[in-house]
């Protein structure tokens, strides 16, 4: 079936459909996923939880979506699984991918799988020429708030105070400003006991930046034990950050941070390197965390997402998504400009348009804004890729899918 036969059929069901035949959904046509590529962006990120390696999902219709994250080895199996199916099915097919092998994906394969679900949902906006915020129920906010990841934006040069900083980043419209505790040069010593006083000594200096109104937060970069953890938000609770992150290792998340939520008064945000929402359950639901820090597409992509947002939703808590690459971050304001709690995205591109994406992301005064460009919204240059990666045939060794009698997939 190609793109014209495909959308003559779609005009013709959904008439049918609007005539009160059968629900619209059902009668979009069917099609089949016939090719996955990977590409290389001009100066990939090497970091696997911050991967801008592009993913396309090719069609039989000649609807091509696009996603983006994973490695030529990750996206491997998850990528067979798809060959051959029907992409509007991403519930039943992130099911497949993530319980079709014998250990459940760590949080490399994660990633890969969030990049394949983003490029289905492309595909799903498109075929209904949809943005996917449309899809999910439509946009509740006038724009996602930011705040700038490196500190670096027009009018701010290297080596100025940290206050005027903090200042020129509020006036620029995001919404606050970020620092890290950490801050020092790589593969030098690193005193935790010396940095914390260095630290209470910033967030002086940022709170006066900002003024008092203003909001503010700090990344721990979980460089410090649960000891200096608890000195170090002390510390600084009179100047009132908006949320300290990441304020222990993420392996002792569990144990450490419900201890110091008993021991400290700051908002607390963590979670950027962690995949699901079987990880984020016990913080959310014991309020051990004000901020969840799951990002796109660590978390297994979009069909993830809205889960972790509807446990967010249940306790009141919010989303501060992690940067990820830029058709995530399209996507990221796609699935939470949906979300009724509150969100604040990090965000370090200061409005370039990037190479490969000639049409992305709609950012201006420090804010990040929807469009109703069908699907992610994203449109490649395919000159500035390099194909790293091709899959065309189905994988199928040692892949075992289960079925409960009504047909849904069940355990491994």
């Amino acid at each position: 079936m190609n793109r014209r036969t495909f959308l003559q059929s779609l005009s013709a069901t959904a008439l049918s459909a609007a005539a009160g035949s059968f629900p619209a959904f059902a009668s979009l046509p069917k099609m089949k996923i016939t090719r996955v590529r990977a590409y290389f962006p001009p100066n990939p990120n090497p970091l696997f939880n911050q991967s801008d390696v592009v993913v396309t999902i090719e069609t039989d219709a000649g609807i091509t979506g696009i996603g983006e994250g994973g490695s030529k080895d990750t996206l491997a199996q998850s990528a067979g699984r798809l060959i051959g199916r029907d992409p509007q099915y991403i519930e039943q097919l992130w099911q497949d991918m993530n319980r079709a092998f014998f250990y459940p994906p760590g949080r490399e394969k994660t990633d890969a799988i969030g990049a394949l679900d983003l490029a289905l949902w492309d595909i799903k906006g498109k075929v209904l020429k949809l943005p996917v915020h449309e899809i999910l129920g439509g946009m509740v906010r006038k724009h996602v708030e930011c705040y700038n990841t490196a500190g670096l934006i027009p009018g701010i040069t290297q080596g100025m105070p940290i206050k005027d900083r903090a200042r020129i980043t509020v006036e620029a419209g995001y919404r606050a400003f970020r620092f890290g505790a950490a801050d020092t040069k790589a593969n030098t010593t690193f005193n935790t006991r010396e940095r914390i006083n260095k630290v209470r000594e910033e967030c002086g200096q940022v709170r006066e930046g900002v003024g008092p109104d203003g909001d503010w937060c700090i990344d721990f970069h979980q460089r410090f034990d649960l000891a200096d953890a608890i000195r170090g938000c002390n510390l600084i609770e009179e100047y009132n950050p908006l949320f300290v992150e990441d304020p222990v290792r993420a392996e002792a998340f569990l144990q450490d941070v419900p201890t110091l939520r008993s021991k400290v008064n700051v908002p607390l945000a963590a979670g950027e390197e962690w995949g699901n929402r079987w990880d984020f359950n016990p913080l959310v639901e014991n309020h051990s965390i004000d901020y969840v820090r799951a990002t796109l597409p660590n978390v297994g992509g979009i069909t993830e997402m809205m889960k972790i947002a509807a446990l967010c939703e249940t306790h009141f808590i919010g989303i501060v998504p992690h940067f990820t690459g830029p058709i995530a971050t399209a996507a990221l304001v796609n699935c939470l400009g949906t979300y009724s709690g509150p969100v604040l995205m990090e965000y370090n591109y200061q409005g370039r348009t990037l190479p490969h994406l000639p049409v992305c992301l709609d950012f201006k005064d420090g804010k990040l804004f929807a469009n109703e460009r069908p699907g992610l919204g994203v449109e490649l240059d395919f000159k500035q890729l390099t194909q790293i990666a091709e899959f065309t045939e189905p994988v199928t060794a040692r892949a075992q899918t289960y079925f409960r009698p009504d047909g849904s997939i069940t355990n491994w």
